[in-house]
């Protein structure tokens, strides 16, 4: 089972860029962020900032250096849903999963966009969704 839970925008200072977007969008920055990690929630799915050191910000619509973003789906297993993705096209380019099994593994959909499969310890699923994000 997979869920869409959060759009991460890359930055080189995300309490910053996510202090900009609380006041565009008028949400709160989540008490839980920090100078590596920044996030709005919005519903279901999380605005979220990504600390990246040496940012290099896209010149769109010129595409010398394109957007900067990724998904992050959370699920309640991986094999499953990695066999049906792979299947569809996508591949894997890296496994951050522990021991424990909780984690992320690092995708690339057809045309290269990147997309994270997320295992979280403080999640659970119950009635198909994931609760505790």
């Amino acid at each position: 089972m997979l869920k869409l839970t959060d759009f991460i925008i890359d930055c080189p200072e995300p309490m910053k860029l996510a202090a900009f977007y609380a006041e565009v969008t008028g949400e709160l920055v989540k008490p839980d962020s920090d100078d590596n990690w920044a996030g709005i929630k919005f519903g279901k799915i999380e605005l979220a900032f990504q600390r990246v050191d040496n940012f290099r910000a896209p010149n769109w619509p010129d595409d010398e250096h394109p957007k900067q973003f990724h998904l992050d789906f959370e699920v309640d297993e991986f094999e499953p849903e990695e066999q049906r993705l792979t299947a569809l096209g996508a591949t894997l380019r890296k496994d951050f999963v522990g021991e424990e099994g909780y984690g992320w593994r690092v995708y690339t959909d057809p045309v290269g966009h990147p997309f994270c499969l997320c295992r979280n310890r403080r999640v659970q699923w119950i009635d198909g969704e994931p609760v505790g994000l």
